[in-house]
């Protein structure tokens, strides 16, 4: 066969870097978001912000006198001068008024000569004007040394017990046996277990109640100890439950309770209520872990005329091209490297506007089909699939994923993540659907009205739901009540 060379043309798809760009901010969170955004600012500096989160921060300058200017007046400075020439407004045109702003113009960023100094508008005397410190909070271990050092006064003693309290994990119990403890401890010390375990008595008498305690009975029978103002009998009735019958009592087995401890409802439920009154983690609430807050990134109002969806304009960045370098550009002052920078910070400015209209047009047409939700909560929620809102606004499903996932709505029941409202239905026996959302809604407030002496099955949850015309069974309520994190009917029922 002869090799021969021959020219062939044909057609395919292909990303371009813009495209890549557009995606990838697309499917970013809000904090993913302006992570990305700073690195990006690093690395261009044909790109700048206007919003900087520093601007109202306290500034320790060379001298070390405080300033409570704006950390941006460096570069708002050099803008100043070319703007009397009249080569700014030029410049600014060179980049074709890449200005990303999120927010509606109101007198703080209009003017380039100013849009930092907006800070020096507060009073002095202002609370927000001053730094706001977090006093830092006081960890288990600390706690309880403070209470050692003025309980115990031997050094040998308070060796023993800051040992202990080394070995507490976070909810205040000592997993690690005390014949673990002694064993690493050298032998020339003479340290018996005796005085391990007196050292552990001593500091299961300091607070929080329960520390120190090696499993959950020991912890809770140390509790009741201390209670104030608990009955004798009902005192000795509940240590016997949770040293003796803690099993039981976890699973509700009241009969075997009550014939256990010869007593009848009335003593049982006072028992009862003496152990709930108990912390079973009492190192918890020294935890040093920090919450998580979500920011929205889009806020539904109820407005005149229905249902009102804005962007939060405290998560869009306000972005434009500086104009000091593209005037440098214009003039063919600068290298060509810029000239690639120039045109990334464009995109850039394009791309990030896209990403809050995409997301600003999907919020919109999630509320326009969910009005029912935000009228009447979650019972009145409508199925809905991705496919009906990529159809709506001629979006591919990819891409209305990428706008759902970690992208969060502020709405007057909450906050819901975009994904949230998109849900799988369940058929009706008047031949409609159903959304398994208002399903689950239903389920928690059949759940929270039941008798807590006879609390609905699963069986009985199904048939009630089956009277109100949706089709479902058993097991499925079974996996919307776990899903819900709802106890099953054995550990819901009460004396």
């Amino acid at each position: 066969m002869k090799q021969t060379l021959q020219l062939r043309t044909s057609q395919h798809l292909a990303l371009t870097p813009q495209l890549q760009q557009s995606i990838r901010l697309l499917q970013l969170s809000t904090l993913e978001l302006h992570q990305e955004l700073e690195q990006l600012l690093s690395d261009n500096p044909m790109l700048e912000r206007l919003d900087d989160p520093l601007d109202h921060s306290v500034r320790l300058l060379a001298d070390g006198a405080i300033s409570q200017g704006s950390g941006n007046d460096s570069i708002a400075k050099p803008e100043a001068a070319p703007a009397e020439g009249g080569d700014a407004p030029a410049a600014a045109g060179e980049g074709e008024g890449e200005g990303y702003e999120g927010s509606e113009s109101t007198g703080n960023g209009s003017d380039d000569g100013d849009w930092g100094a907006s800070s020096g508008s507060k009073s002095a005397d202002d609370e927000d004007s001053r730094p706001q410190l977090e006093a830092s909070g006081c960890t288990l271990r600390e706690h309880l040394l403070e209470q050692m050092r003025v309980t115990v006064q031997e050094p040998r003693d308070r060796a023993l017990m800051e040992m202990i309290i080394d070995a507490l994990d976070d909810n205040g119990y000592l997993e690690e046996p005390l014949e673990e403890i002694l064993a690493r401890l050298p032998p020339e010390l003479e340290i018996e277990l005796d005085d391990l375990r007196c050292s552990l008595v001593l500091l299961q008498s300091f607070d929080p109640p329960g520390v120190a305690a090696r499993n959950a009975s020991e912890c809770l029978s140390l509790q009741i100890k201390r209670m104030p103002g608990v009955p004798m009998v009902t005192r000795r009735m509940a240590i016997t439950i949770v040293e003796k019958h803690l099993a039981w009592f976890a699973q509700r087995e009241f009969n075997k309770l009550k014939k256990a401890l010869d007593c009848d409802d009335e003593d049982l439920r006072e028992a009862q209520a003496v152990i709930r009154q108990c912390n079973p983690h009492p190192g918890a609430e020294y935890a040093s872990g920090e919450s998580d807050y979500v920011v929205p990134d889009v806020i539904v109002k109820k407005g005149r005329n229905g249902w009102l969806v804005t962007l939060n304009n405290d998560v869009v960045p306000r972005l434009r091209v500086n104009a000091l370098y593209a005037n440098l550009l214009k003039q063919g002052r600068s290298e060509s490297q810029m000239n690639g920078q120039l045109q990334e910070a464009k995109w850039l400015i394009k791309n990030m506007r896209q990403r809050f209209d995409t997301i600003l047009r999907v919020a919109e047409a999630i509320v326009e089909r969910q009005k029912n939700f935000f009228s009447h909560g979650a019972v009145a929620m409508r199925p809905l699939v991705l496919r009906e809102i990529a159809d709506t606004l001629g979006l591919h499903e990819s891409t209305i994923s990428r706008v759902t996932t970690q992208k969060y709505m502020l709405t007057p029941h909450g906050m819901f993540e975009l994904k949230y409202f998109f849900g799988s239905h369940v058929a009706t026996e008047a031949g409609g659907e159903a959304s398994s959302t208002a399903i689950r809604a239903l389920i928690v407030q059949l759940t929270g009205a039941e008798d807590p002496k006879n609390p609905l099955s699963d069986s009985k949850i199904a048939d009630m739901l089956g009277e109100q015309g949706m089709v479902i069974a058993r097991r499925t309520v079974a996996k919307y009540r776990e899903a819900l994190k709802i106890p099953p009917v054995s550990l819901r029922k009460s004396l």
